[in-house]
């Protein structure tokens, strides 16, 4: 009898100790991660300065463009003392030549390569969180950071124009006179085609962040491909692949400043943006989940 009893004893505690104690912790789930990231990079200096300059720096330029002679060499440029809606369309036309690949990549290019330089996978595929979680969250915040750069840059160079220059109606591309009434929601709209071409190099700049584990190269190369694409783009005979390169899609916008308005070219152009976007998410994604993390 009390050989029983003391195995039953001995039993209880045995059975209790063995059982994975309960701690109450639940797995992160990606709107969790994608608050880290945004915390993340709220708490970079170059983020901030970033929109600080998208802020101020078009103002700034339309103030240097009211003292100088008109470039009439570049579209809208000889009707930038004519009216504040054609200094807007300058400085886009000038954005998409030189400036959107540097904005599309400046965080998007690092986002990933950033944690190869700090050693910090281990860390992060560590807590609880996989890697489909944090692709995720650290393409949401690139892209949302973007579209805000955009936003900004946008709303800064219209404001500004208009307000340095005047809100005088726009000479159109067919040579009529558009109301002000008219031109600023045409301009806005103008601004707002840049968005599916800057997704697309969004994206390639996430790629290469991933492939390349390097920031520079994360950075740096989408604007090289954005050069390269650019000077193609000049080449005769090659009218078939100027319509597939992402640069094309930034000048779709011209169709809405002729007197027949038409608007073919931004509706290809967001197609061809939305391919570019999603091969180079996939590859992105299965080249990160594929990834060997041991060595950090």
């Amino acid at each position: 009898m009390t050989r029983a009893t003391t195995g039953d004893l001995t039993a209880g505690p045995t059975t209790t100790i063995g059982r994975r104690p309960r701690t109450g912790t639940r797995r992160p789930g990606t709107a969790t991660v994608l608050r880290w990231e945004i915390a993340k990079l709220a708490a970079q200096a170059r983020a901030r300065y970033l929109l600080l300059g998208c802020l101020l720096a078009p103002p700034v330029v339309v103030a240097v463009f009211a003292g100088q002679q008109p470039p009439s060499d570049t579209i809208y440029g000889r009707y930038i003392h004519a009216s504040g809606f054609a200094d807007a369309l300058l400085i886009l036309a000038f954005a998409h030549q030189w400036l959107f690949p540097l904005l599309a990549a400046l965080v998007a290019g690092d986002i990933f390569a950033n944690e190869d330089g700090h050693g910090t996978w281990k860390t992060i595929l560590t807590r609880s969180m996989s890697r489909g979680q944090v692709f995720a969250a650290k393409t949401l915040t690139a892209v949302a950071f973007n579209l805000v750069v955009l936003v900004v840059l946008a709303a800064s160079t219209i404001a500004g124009s208009l307000l340095i220059v005047g809100t005088q109606p726009l000479p159109g591309l067919s040579g009529q006179l558009i109301p002000a009434g008219t031109a600023l929601p045409l301009v806005a709209t103008a601004w707002a085609t840049a968005i599916p071409p800057l997704l697309g190099f969004t994206a390639l700049a996430l790629l290469l962040s991933v492939l390349s584990r390097n920031p520079t190269v994360g950075v740096a190369t989408p604007v090289v491909f954005g050069f390269a694409m650019q000077l193609l783009s000049t080449l005769g005979g090659l009218d078939l692949a100027r319509r597939l390169l992402l640069t094309t899609g930034f000048e779709a916008w011209h169709g809405l400043f002729t007197e027949h308005r038409f608007t073919g070219p931004i509706a290809q152009a967001a197609a061809v943006a939305a391919i570019w976007t999603a091969v180079c998410l996939v590859i992105g994604y299965l080249s990160l989940r594929r990834r060997d993390i041991t060595g950090g």
